[in-house]
Order: structure tokens, then sequence, then C-alpha cells
């Protein structure tokens, strides 16, 4: 991400609001992102990183692993930055084409192009910003074993009971980062990438130049 003078001022007065802090560097940076590009302090307390999660975006982005992520705005959100680091492939649920269109069907676009895709790349980096079906659908199949993510981003808002599926994400093998609670939106889930993206570049750049 190119950083400007007035991005910098605003994040040393989000440093400053936030004061003292119970993270590590590069979990503080994707938080900071996110209030930066929500204007909500309470993100300091709302995102949850499970063990690994960071280190395994870091591995999976190297080694370019597919991204599926939930709806457009998402993917666009991510894909310049994409363009210029590790140059992952993109893949959203709804430009899946021919999914079940029958009256009987209950599950969402989304959710049907979850399926389809995660059956497709089951180790892929999964980002999920809005769709909750379509986070059900992707838990459903982490827990009967069809798939191993690298990573799950889960921000969708839900005012449903939303907690037992990302307390069960949580409770997974997974690695993954959640929202705690009601708030979320595809700006958060694409803050949290796009930090993970320049963080793995720190880290990995120069290798996957070669």
């Amino acid at each position: 991400m190119e950083w400007h003078e007035t991005d910098a001022k605003n994040l040393a007065i989000i440093d400053r609001e936030i004061g003292d802090r119970l993270l590590s560097p590069s979990e503080y940076e994707i938080v900071r992102r996110v209030i930066y590009r929500t204007a909500d302090l309470d993100y300091k307390t709302l995102i949850h990183f499970s063990e690994r999660a960071l280190v395994s975006a870091a591995a999976a982005l190297a080694a370019r692993s597919v991204i599926i992520v939930d709806v457009p705005m998402v993917q666009v959100g991510i894909a310049e930055e994409i363009q210029h680091t590790f140059v992952n492939p993109i893949y959203c649920c709804l430009d899946v084409k021919n999914l079940a269109t029958s009256p009987t069907t209950t599950q969402t676009k989304a959710a049907q192009g979850m399926e389809v895709l995660a059956k497709r790349h089951p180790e892929a980096i999964f980002i999920i910003g809005q769709s909750f079906p379509a986070l059900t659908t992707l838990v459903e199949l982490i827990q009967s074993n069809n798939i191993n993510p690298a990573l799950v981003i889960a921000t969708p808002v839900s005012f449903l009971d939303s907690q037992q599926v990302k307390d069960d994400l949580k409770q997974s093998s997974v690695p993954n980062i959640t929202i705690n609670g009601r708030k979320g939106n595809p700006t958060v889930a694409t803050a949290i990438m796009d930090a993970l993206i320049d963080l793995a570049w720190q880290a990995f750049g120069e290798v996957s130049k070669q």
C-alpha cells in the first residue's frame, strides 16, 4: 500500500487513542489498518487472531495459494495489492457459473459458490466479508474434513445467532482471523487482507521475485 503524509498523521492519532496494547507488532498493524479504514476504535478489542494465523497467511501468500472471496467488493479491494506483490489467483463465489436454480434450493448464491470453490481449492485462503451463509457453508465443510484452508478471514455482519458459527471456526485447527460480536463488513476483510499482504511481502518479497 502506498502511504502519504496524511495517512501517517491519521495512524499516529490512532496510536495515541489506542494507547497500551497486548498485541504482537504484526497483529497491531492489522488492527490499526482496520480502525483507519472504518474509523471505529471498537475493533481494538474485536479482532481475534488464532494461533498460526499470520504465519500461515504469509506462507500461503508466498506459495501463491488461491484466494477465494465471497463478494466482488473484497475481490476488487485486494486485487491491486495482490497484483503488485504475490500475484495469487483470486476467485469470487458470485462468479461461479451453472449453480442450482431450483426453487427448492435453500443456499444463497454466495454459499453455493463457496461450496463449489472450496471443494475445488480445499487449501486456499478464504475471505468472507459479507455473506454469513457462505461462512456457514465453509465452516460445515471444515467440520466434515472436506477441506483444510490455509487461512480463513471471517468478518460478515450478522444480528442472528452468528457467534456459534464463529466459535466453531475458532475451535477448528484452521488458522483464522475473525470478528467477535455483530460488527464487520467487506471493508474490514479487505483491510485485514491488505495488511497481511504487506507484512508477508516484507518477509518474503525478495524471495518471491526470484
